[in-house]
């Protein structure tokens, strides 16, 4: 399955990155894990600023953008645990394991890895209750984060499909299953493995013409002050 469009968003602050109305490409891909829609994630960054410079070279010289380049492939895939070690070097803020990775963190990290990267292998307890975890090690889970170097564009996972061990890691986030119901019904008839990502376009096209904030990369943004037009 393939999705583009407007997306509602509970950004509770103002900030250069995030609105309250986005627009999202999001897939979800049976028979398939983690690895398997990396792959695809990273060939459609690359086909697409493969495609924009193709065709639109002359638009990005006129907007000023002087450092456009196609990303290579191959994205590093950066552990967790190893992110934040490289964060507990680069900003002044504490982080430690088991932290959500902050936008200080983010920038600290993107100037070490220098281009797009994974993060890999989060802790399973600050992951959705439906990220499937590792086999030999249920504290770590098979969700990942696209990065920039300035910020995250795209999270995703491969999800739970077995109804057992789906019920039981909900009931591993201190929620009761009986409250999922409409979400757990089909895993009773059996669901293929699957897995996917939503990616923001908007963040898409602030880091891809280097782009100060993203309201310049929407016609008509929405954010905590803004609604209409």
């Amino acid at each position: 399955a393939h999705y583009i469009g407007a997306i509602p968003r509970a950004a509770g602050t103002a900030t250069t990155k995030d609105l309250n109305g986005a627009t999202s490409t999001d897939i979800g891909v049976s028979f398939a894990d983690h690895l398997d829609v990396m792959r695809i994630l990273e060939d459609l960054i690359i086909h697409t600023y493969g495609y924009v410079n193709k065709t639109c070279s002359a638009q990005i010289a006129n907007i000023g953008v002087e450092d456009f380049a196609v990303p290579k492939a191959g994205f590093p895939r950066l552990p967790y645990a190893e992110a934040i070690e490289i964060a507990k070097k680069g900003i002044e803020d504490p982080i430690k394991y088991g932290d959500d990775i902050s936008p200080a963190a983010e920038r600290a990290i993107g100037a070490e890895m220098g281009g797009h990267y994974f993060i890999v292998d989060w802790p399973s307890e600050i992951r959705p209750y439906y990220a499937m975890q590792h086999d030999n090690d249920p504290s770590i889970c098979k969700a990942f984060d696209m990065m920039h170097p300035r910020m995250e564009l795209s999270s995703g996972a491969q999800r739970e499909h077995r109804y057992d061990q789906l019920v039981q890691q909900i009931k591993q986030k201190g929620l009761n299953p009986e409250n999922f119901e409409f979400y757990l019904k089909p895993f009773r008839y059996g669901m293929p493995p699957h897995a996917g990502w939503g990616l923001g376009a908007d963040r898409l096209v602030m880091t891809m013409l280097g782009l100060s904030n993203v309201r310049e990369a929407v016609l008509f943004p929405r954010d905590m002050h803004r609604l209409v037009p």
